[in-house]
């Protein structure tokens, strides 16, 4: 990371110790375990969350107890908008960057006289990533036929794909992640979809948002399908060939996208603890607050101090056609630059709140 302050010999020379809890993707469980390690462990920063619920929950807690929070893989614009937090950051990118990465991409690949159908995720970022989608597509031309809402866990989507077939849609929007993206998809393409001409056009599916455990679940069936993502370890800047590197030789594999996120955010705030000297949350989040840096992956990288949302490039990934490992299922098609997906800072709503809880 350039500029850096850490000096190698821990954190203002403390060796750092952690404790972990299992959220188990449920809001109170997240709730209940963090506030065991800050009672009971003592922790002075609180990192994780798969699942931007349990995500903007933690957060919420982690700001009535005066912790500071590292947000994980929380994707809903909700996380740095609505339900910002003073003592909370995120590395992760989110549903309006995505939007605003894909849509000129979907264009170029689609056109712009599509019609699309949207299944969604009924949770905070499921709502969040079809607004995001819908937006940015429906400002290039597409028309959305349905935005059908399915329950977390459904297992079985055929009920809710079987519509689609009659819909006069050519465009199959999953704003699905995890397990459920995996079986939304893969049922998807058991039911011809990918096969079908319809208006004249190839039938397409767009998930929005990958991750190497959803295309791996996936398979095949991600081939040539579009989506966006955070980080990607065959990218070729100096910063991320020395993470793949280092993280290969610890574990023997290269790191996702969820192993880069937290560690970023981990060096960044014991960084930010060594530049003030001191663990004190007000110190180090003005420390955070604005914080400009590089050579961490996808370029220049800045943490807004207005909302506490990390600008950078972002990624348009496909699924890739001739894979060489099982690690290698997404292509980087563009590294669309951060210009392009920043917003204005009060355009998400929310408040920070203060400093001093």
């Amino acid at each position: 990371m350039k500029p850096p302050a850490l000096k190698g010999n821990g954190v203002l020379g403390k060796k750092v110790e952690y404790v972990t809890g299992d959220t188990q993707t449920k809001s109170d469980a997240a709730r209940a375990s963090a506030k065991r390690m800050i009672e009971k462990d003592g922790v002075l920063m609180v990192t994780g969350a798969s699942f931007s619920g349990v995500a903007i929950a933690v957060q919420g807690l982690c700001q009535e107890m005066g912790i500071i929070f590292m947000a994980g893989l929380t994707h809903s614009n909700d996380t740095t908008g609505k339900d910002k937090r003073r003592y909370g950051f995120r590395h992760f990118f989110n549903t309006e960057m995505s939007g605003a990465a894909l849509g000129p991409v979907l264009e170029k690949e689609f056109g712009n006289d599509r019609v699309a159908y949207h299944l969604t995720a009924d949770y905070t970022w499921g709502w969040s990533q079809e607004g995001s989608i819908k937006k940015y597509t429906e400002a290039l031309g597409w028309k959305t036929k349905a935005a059908v809402r399915t329950p977390l866990g459904a297992g079985d989507f055929s009920q809710y794909i079987t519509p689609v077939l009659k819909s006069g849609a050519d465009v199959l929007v999953l704003n699905h992640y995890g397990k459920d993206m995996v079986n939304s998809l893969t049922q998807a393409v058991q039911f011809g979809l990918r096969d079908k001409q319809v208006n004249g056009k190839d039938f397409q599916i767009v998930v929005p948002l990958f991750s190497r455990l959803m295309a791996q679940g996936a398979s095949e069936n991600i081939k040539g399908i579009f989506g966006s993502s955070n980080w990607n370890w065959s990218l070729q800047d100096e910063g991320s060939k020395a993470f793949v590197k280092s993280f290969g030789q610890e574990y023997g594999f290269p790191p996702s996208q969820a192993a880069h996120t937290c560690y970023v955010q981990t060096i960044l705030y014991a960084d930010a603890c060594e530049r003030v000297g001191t663990f004190a949350p007000p110190q180090v989040i003005k420390a955070l607050e604005g914080f400009k840096f590089d050579g961490m992956g996808n370029g220049a990288t800045e943490y807004r101090a207005e909302d506490h949302q990390c600008f950078k490039d972002v990624l348009v990934v496909r699924g890739n056609q001739n894979p060489s490992s099982k690690f290698d299922l997404l292509e980087v098609v563009q590294e669309v630059p951060r210009a392009q997906v920043e917003y204005p800072a009060n355009m998400l709503g929310g408040d920070l709140g203060p400093y001093e809880v």
